[in-house]
């Protein structure tokens, strides 16, 4: 039967007979609009319509507000895009898309001009930082796969900034799976300042109408003897650098199938020993690395398939034979036992079991049912390779893998994966073989099978996985297990982990009125102000089980109670709009501006800077100094550990970022943040203190010390408001650059051959006499200076004697 207008949703801003009309996502949608709300949906059931049919509503209110959604992925960016352009009565350039391939300079002014911007949280957490755009216009902000808003993940920073920032802030936030437990949940909410949850599961009537049941089958694959006994060759190198490593006692287990959290205690115990200055802690690092290497390699032979051990050898073969190589490295690839497990690898000619199995459900799907689509998902890059071409041979096979270039491997950008998934769509080809870059919210078409090469041992991204079945029609997932491998270990915790966050919604689903009043106090007094007192027992905090006809209006018609949705009175709109100024900053006093380098985006500081009212944090790419806070004041900011890593030697000492800070500003200063400056390592407190006294006597550089980087960033507001206001000095981001003295000029050139450094540059020079005679020296002359070896002399000849090809 044709499709009418009543089987579509009708509001304004929406395209006509584009968003299905299915009720549980308008009911989702009125709840969402009544304030920051999680929506949990099971995957492939349209949270991103729901986003969007809150994103409509409040535009079509505030004809001059904004919409922000952000989405991990580039991909999934582009995606979104297209739906909402596609879905939306909005210029297609007022739908703006936000990723790092965008210039900075050309973000912020798209920003100006947009009504929706889709973006990658990092930009928009690096466009905050550098005071590129402003959030106070932003009337919905939707955070795709909010899982994700744990710790130090741009997710957190930008929704304390929102809330703070924006004039009438709305948050949704939007996941399948929003955590592994109750616990994880309330974290998410609170990062996000989420006050309502709203669960819906296949188990509702007017969900389950739009599912079908999706049939998980775990299959044990035997190995054969000649894979068992790779892995045995390589677990008993494992077992013996486990021996070494207990008699430094930093372990008490030699079992080769030890875990992660171990060998991670055991890294720390090691370095502890080299803080301290113990040359055994070095000899058992190495240890420890051959150990992590052949762990990926056991892991890789009986989970994976021969041919991914095989490249990774072979990747192992190459490190090992370059300049700079490990010890590790080297002494993996000459061990007897791993040689002989790396030429039975070179000659096992038969496949994995895994692969014959992957074959014959591929062909039972495609052609004995009749199907038309699969997924096979793989950890590994390697396994995604020999796969498509194993694959290909049978089936239309294409791989869909992430960005990055790996070991030989090449990334796809982001028009080739768009592309890809689209002619996956069209049935151009049947299977599609996927690294985990796929998992995530992606928009991949139904299909007949998914197929996990591997266990999942994380709940949310198997979730994610099995979501792309049983959309249209009864899907089926199977698992392939390698018996008496980690692959059962990953089953076992896999499986738990899901009946944890099964039951977890299902609780959550019955309690969320207790979750919303376990939220932070702050936040639920702030969206209780926010919306005019008073939370409606009834309304606002509504248990998620309720449906539309429950609603005051007493329809149970879904678009009906989104039509009955009462936007703010225009009159207390427009006293809101006079209390607020169009000044970020809501009060009179100054503001001072902090230039920032971008790697200091590691650290907590910029964010915090940025979110301080008087103070305007700037991004740039410093030539000089880690922060800029007047034409004559820049800091170069380093931790006691790197400080300490610096004065021992590294690629720039502290005396030439010293030397740096000089030329360039006549008032350099160096914080040195962190407690126990003379007991963190092992050096002795008179070579530290000579250091301080030749930065600040022969150079000139102001010393400071810092406990922490809240105490840094205190320190660097200060430093700012005393230039800045008090002296009415501006800021210059690449201050006062003063002239290079002959012999610093015929230095400089020196240096920049070969990456050769300012004391051999000097070496060059006092030997020679001459920049000229340095360029025409042969190699054996080189030689003869201090500090030139071998493979610098060599290298300085190549550089100036190679033939220019650009």
């Amino acid at each position: 039967m044709a499709a009418t207008d009543a089987d579509y949703v009708s509001r304004p801003l929406l395209t006509a007979g584009v968003i299905e009309r299915r009720d549980y996502q308008v009911d989702l949608a009125e709840r969402a609009l009544s304030g920051n709300t999680l929506v949990c949906l099971p995957t492939g059931l349209g949270k991103t319509a729901v986003s969007l049919l809150v994103t409509a509503e409040r535009l079509a209110e505030d004809s001059g507000g904004k919409a922000l959604l952000l989405a991990p992925t580039k991909p999934l960016v582009e995606q979104h895009a297209s739906f909402y352009r596609d879905a939306l009565e909005i210029p297609d350039d007022e739908i703006v898309v936000f990723t790092g391939e965008v210039r900075p300079d050309d973000r912020a002014e798209l920003w100006e001009s947009a009504r929706i911007v889709i973006a990658t949280p990092q930009v928009v957490e690096n466009d905050l930082v550098g005071s590129r755009v402003s959030l106070r216009d932003v009337v919905h902000c939707t955070f795709d796969e909010c899982h994700r808003a744990t710790g130090d993940y741009a997710y957190t920073y930008i929704a304390e900034r929102y809330l703070a920032d924006a004039a009438d802030p709305l948050v949704t936030g939007m996941s399948a799976s929003p955590g592994g437990n109750e616990e994880d949940i309330r974290q998410v909410c609170e990062n996000l300042g989420i006050t309502s949850v709203e669960v819906k599961t296949e188990d509702d009537d007017d969900v389950a109408a739009f599912t079908h049941d999706t049939d998980v089958e775990w299959e044990r694959i035997e190995l054969p003897d000649e894979i068992i006994e790779i892995r045995d060759k390589l677990n008993e190198v494992i077992q013996e650098r486990l021996e070494a490593l207990k008699e430094l006692g930093v372990t008490n287990t030699t079992q080769p199938d030890v875990s992660q959290k171990d060998l991670n205690r055991m890294r720390a115990q090691l370095r502890k020993l080299i803080d301290n200055d113990q040359s055994e802690g070095y000899e058992g690092m190495s240890a420890h690395a051959e150990v992590m290497k052949l762990r990926r390699a056991v892991e890789l032979v009986e989970t994976q398939s021969v041919e991914s051990v095989r490249r990774y050898f072979e990747r192992q073969r190459n490190a090992a034979r370059s300049s700079g190589a490990s010890k590790a490295s080297q002494r993996l690839v000459s061990e007897p036992r791993v040689k002989e497990a790396m030429r039975r690898v070179q000659e096992y000619d038969d496949l994995h079991p895994k692969f014959r199995r992957v074959r014959m459900l591929l062909a039972e799907t495609l052609g004995i049912e009749g199907g038309d689509r699969v997924i096979v998902f793989t950890e590994s890059r390697d396994t995604a390779e020999a796969l498509t071409e194993f694959l290909g041979n049978h089936f239309e096979t294409e791989r869909f893998v992430g960005q990055g270039d790996k070991d030989g491997s090449d990334g796809m950008t982001q028009t080739e994966q768009k592309d890809r998934l689209d002619a996956f769509s069209a049935g151009d080809f049947e299977v599609l073989v996927s690294t985990s870059v796929a998992e995530e919210g992606l928009d991949v078409p139904e299909v007949d099978l998914v197929l996990f090469f591997e266990p999942v041992p994380t709940a949310i991204r198997s979730v994610q996985r099995k979501g792309r079945t049983g959309r249209q029609d009864e899907g089926r997932v199977v698992v392939l297990m390698a018996e008496d491998t980690r692959d059962e270990a990953y089953f076992w915790i896999s499986r738990r982990r899901e009946k944890e966050m099964e039951q977890e919604l299902r609780d959550l689903k019955g309690v969320a009125d207790e979750v919303e009043d376990e939220l932070d106090d702050s936040q639920q007094a702030l969206t209780d102000f926010e919306n005019g007192g008073d939370a409606d027992a009834d309304g606002q905090m509504k248990a998620a089980g309720e449906s539309g006809a429950d609603a005051e209006s007493g329809e149970g018609d879904g678009q009906a109670a989104l039509s009955g949705f009462e936007p703010p009175d225009p009159d207390e709109q427009a006293v809101k709009a006079k209390e607020t100024p169009d000044d970020p900053h809501h009060d009179d006093e100054e503001t001072v501006e902090v230039v920032v380098d971008q790697r200091e985006l590691d650290s907590h500081i910029a964010r915090d800077l940025s979110k301080r009212e008087q103070v305007d944090t700037r991004l740039e790419t410093l030539a000089v100094g880690d922060y800029v806070l007047s034409d004559r004041v820049a800091v170069e900011r380093k931790s006691i550990e790197d400080f300490l890593d610096t004065l021992l030697g590294g690629d720039r000492s502290v005396f030439e970022q010293a030397t740096d800070l000089v030329r360039h500003y006549d008032r350099p200063v160096y914080v040195i943040e962190g407690d126990d400056l003379y007991g963190a390592r092992n050096v002795h407190p008179n070579a530290i203190r000579g250091a301080l006294a030749s930065l600040a006597v022969d150079y000139g550089v102001s010393i400071l010390r810092t406990e922490d980087e809240n105490d840094t960033a205190d320190l660097l507001e200060t430093i700012a408001n005393r230039e800045q206001l008090s002296r009415d000095r501006e800021v210059s981001a690449h201050g006062e650059k003063s002239a290079k003295t002959l012999d610093e000029q015929q230095e400089y050139v020196v240096e920049s051959i070969a990456d050769i450094g300012p004391v051999t540059a000097r070496s060059l020079l006092e030997h020679f006499g001459t920049v000229e005679e340095v360029m025409t020296a042969r190699e054996e002359d080189l030689l003869e200076v201090s500090g030139v070896g071998e493979v610098t002399a060599e290298r300085v000849r190549e550089v100036i004697g190679s033939q220019y090809e650009p």
